[in-house]
């Protein structure tokens, strides 16, 4: 069974990184699983994938001890607990705008005596019905996390009350979708940002809490020093696209030419 890379080092007051892949390539995972990469993300949110190649993707993470963490839509339960009978390690519900919704995505995705989430054994979760109930329930509830996303100014005004719902691991900060809400698209640096993220590091201090939001290195010290510990950054497509765009430039300088868009 796959222990969490993501929750020992939250459990040890370690800062996590998270990268993300957009392409439905397996071989992708084994990439960053060969880079010892403490996470990879995959979205099923914004992503045209289907559960199969999700499961794959979650396959080759597990070969490499790397935790995978899924992006679900957000729709009803079974949206939320099939990656994690792919034995996803973690799992990222956007747009959560309420405590009330906080407390329904405890509930749908945590065994008892946390929850009432439906369980079923028989999947790579239970190592196909090789473990017990009890060591199943118990495993699924301390080695797989949860995470959910902060990127609604309807979230930003009732944040206290959020963050104090509990078995929640991570609350994360979706500065794009926050910018946008508050009417200023693109604009993730707006001083409503920024406020935003004061209040979910201040209020994560004050209970204990875990947050964390995108970032790139050079921003990466700053925001640990602030206290976010789980911390995404990268894409294999932005990989691509900036490689290419270098090799491009590099054969224009020889006198190639090139039909582009951009």
């Amino acid at each position: 069974m796959h222990h969490s890379v993501v929750l020992k080092k939250l459990r040890n007051n370690e800062p996590v990184w998270c990268t993300k892949t957009n392409l439905i390539d397996p071989n992708v995972v084994e990439i960053y699983g060969h880079l010892g990469i403490h996470c990879v993300w995959l979205c099923m949110e914004h992503m045209a994938v289907d559960f199969q190649t999700v499961h794959n993707q979650v396959r080759a993470a597990k070969a490499f001890g790397m935790d995978s963490m899924v992006r679900v839509a957000k729709g009803c339960y079974s949206d939320w607990v099939r990656p994690l009978e792919m034995d996803a390690t973690g799992l990222m519900v956007p747009h959560v705008m309420s405590r009330k919704e906080a407390e329904d995505i405890v509930r749908m995705t945590r065994f008892h005596p946390w929850g009432r989430r439906p369980w079923e054994g028989g999947n790579s979760d239970g190592a196909f019905a090789l473990l017990s109930p009890e060591k199943y329930i118990r495993f699924q509830n301390e080695e797989r996390f949860i995470v959910i996303q902060i990127e609604d100014k309807e979230a930003v005004d009732c944040l206290d009350e959020i963050v104090q719902v509990d078995h929640i691991d991570v609350f994360f900060l979706g500065p794009c979708d926050l910018a946008h809400s508050y009417g200023f698209p693109g604009q993730i640096d707006h001083p409503l940002v920024q406020k935003a993220i004061d209040k979910l590091a201040n209020a994560c201090t004050k209970y204990k809490k875990n947050w964390g939001m995108p970032c790139s290195p050079e921003t990466a010290g700053q925001l640990i020093e602030y206290g976010a510990r789980f911390l995404t950054c990268g894409a294999d497509i932005l990989a691509i696209t900036d490689y290419y765009r270098n090799l491009r430039h590099a054969f224009e300088t020889l006198g190639f030419t090139f039909l582009s868009r951009f």
